[in-house]
């Protein structure tokens, strides 16, 4: 779920000969048809690591046969598409079709290289009915002006909560005859029991009371600031405005960067640190140490509270000891005041584009259309009916987990699990798919919380989308920025001294762009909520 990275020109040659020849692209002389006269559809598939080849998957086998055409699949990792991408875009040489490669904002740095899907709707009907119940996703991928260069993706109603949850051990807290924590200081008088009082029974001091993350160059999933959400200042930290600082409050753009709230929650994790409650060594621990803590040794657990997606994929074996619980309120913020991020995990905006030089457009989109199907859609994302997925009739499916758990351990899944291109609609029914069922009761004990915001007027939405002028200016900026408050953060985490500080900060920052930064989010917050 994350990074990027930019390429010389000079690497532009070599980029694209990695993507290995792709029909049918711009320029190309590539035959355009087989010899019994189908038309020829080259995809780059972007995947993640555990999936099998193409090639092997049935229902790609089968997508190739309902489409009638010829499928020339690319297939690239997403590490080397990081690498790969920006000179791919430079040379202008894209495939017909590409599956989660492209963003909206690529399109808009190189106008003339994708088509406009928004005036090709009527020759994807599922596409369409994705859009009428979906409206959100639609938004999600156009832009001001109704173009819309890219499909976006839904993993369904599962996954519409935010993938961020605050996590306690309750088998310690029933132990130590303790309650949930519902304020900042009945945390903290939590966590020093988790220190002093053994709870996890081995008769040595080895709890982590709470394990936070280390700060990355942006707030990004299981942040240590999502305690944010307790002053009543919203976070969305999967994406959008929210991971580099900014967030609305009845319509106003602000950046939290500078606001008290801020400033007071890192005051509180400095206490924590200083009372020896999160690990000294924090700033600088890596995620997968981070995890390795959490998942212990698989019997003995030794974390308390953290941040993260589900218990399931926090803890392990031990994931029963745990239950997510609503965030903590700040001082003086009452119940009905403390929030809790507004992301939401069910859409992705890069899931389908299609090359304006494409040979056979009419076969793309009919791809398109097929890729949208339920029939398609469940099939990519959970794998192939027969094999992975039963489908058992009157919409609904069920998941073989073991073949599930087994595929992705040996890293030959056959399908594209959360990478695909279509949409689960919310009249399925799936038996079996574990991350949902897991994210769905995770996020349950937040819906008080998110029921306490506006989702527009208090919150920058997802779709919101600067044109590629200010998104340069924005990224330019933030570069700067983001590099003093990370920096400042950590230091002031772990050694305290804010108050000191705080004034010439606030001042460095407004220096480097940041109120530049707000007026550009709040001139396209407007254009996109007004419109």
């Amino acid at each position: 779920m994350r990074r990027r990275t930019a390429l010389k020109a000079g690497a532009i040659t070599c980029a694209v000969a990695l993507l290995g020849s792709l029909a049918a692209c711009g320029g190309s002389k590539e035959p355009t048809t087989t010899a019994d006269g189908k038309p020829i559809v080259s995809v780059l598939v972007v995947k993640r690591p555990a999936t099998d080849k193409i090639a092997n998957m049935q229902w790609a086998k089968d997508l190739e046969a309902d489409c009638d055409c010829k499928i020339e699949w690319q297939e690239v990792s997403e590490d080397a598409w990081a690498q790969q991408k920006n000179a791919t875009l430079a040379a202008g040489k894209i495939a017909d079709v590409s599956l989660h490669a492209f963003f909206p904002a690529n399109a808009a740095q190189f106008p003339g290289l994708f088509e406009d899907l928004s005036k090709d709707l009527d020759k994807m009907p599922n596409v369409k009915q994705f859009f009428k119940e979906k409206p959100d996703a639609q938004k999600l991928t156009t832009d001001p002006e109704g173009h819309m260069y890219a499909l976006p993706s839904s993993r369904g109603k599962s996954y519409s909560g935010t993938g961020q949850h605050m996590f306690i051990n309750k088998t310690w807290l029933d132990k130590l005859g303790l309650q949930v924590p519902t304020t900042w200081d009945e945390l903290e008088n939590v966590l020093k029991a988790f220190k002093t009082e053994d709870p996890n029974g081995n008769g040595q001091a080895d709890e982590i009371p709470m394990n936070i993350r280390k700060l990355d160059s942006y707030f990004t999933y299981y942040s240590p600031m999502l305690l944010l959400n307790s002053t009543g200042i919203v976070t969305g930290f999967n994406k959008g405005a929210s991971p580099t600082g900014f967030y609305a409050k009845n319509g106003v753009v602000k950046s939290f960067l500078t606001s008290d709230e801020y400033k007071e929650v890192v005051k509180y994790y400095h206490k924590l640190i200083s009372e020896g409650l999160i690990p000294a060594d924090w700033a600088t621990k890596t995620f997968d140490a981070c995890d390795t803590d959490q998942l212990s040794d698989g019997k003995t657990a030794k974390t308390g509270v953290s941040f993260g997606w589900s218990q399931d994929a926090s803890f392990g074996t031990l994931k029963d000891q745990y239950i997510p619980i609503p965030v903590p309120s700040a001082p003086g913020v009452s119940p009905d005041k403390t929030v809790w991020d507004g992301s939401s995990a069910e859409f992705e905006a890069d899931r389908f584009s299609l090359s304006s030089h494409a040979a056979n457009k009419d076969a793309a989109l009919k791809l398109a259309n097929l890729l949208y199907s339920e029939k398609y859609s469940v099939q990519q994302f959970l794998g192939s009916f027969g094999n992975l997925v039963t489908d058992d009739g009157n919409r609904h499916y069920t998941v073989d987990e073991d073949k599930y758990t087994k595929a992705m351990g040996d890293n030959l899944f056959p399908g594209l699990a959360d990478r695909f291109s279509g949409w689960i609609p919310d009249g399925v029914t799936i038996k079996g798919d574990v991350d949902g069922d897991n994210l769905l009761e995770a996020n349950k004990p937040y819906e008080e919380q998110r029921s306490h915001f506006d989702p527009v007027k208090d919150y920058i939405p997802d779709y919101v989308n600067p044109d590629p002028t200010d998104s340069n200016t924005l990224t330019n900026n933030n570069a700067q920025i983001s590099n003093v408050v990370m920096q400042k953060t950590a230091t002031w985490m772990s050694k305290g001294g804010i108050d000191e500080e705080w004034d010439a900060y606030c001042k460095q920052l407004d220096s480097l762009g940041l109120q530049e930064n707000v007026k550009i989010w709040q001139k396209w917050y407007d254009i996109y909520t007004k419109k």
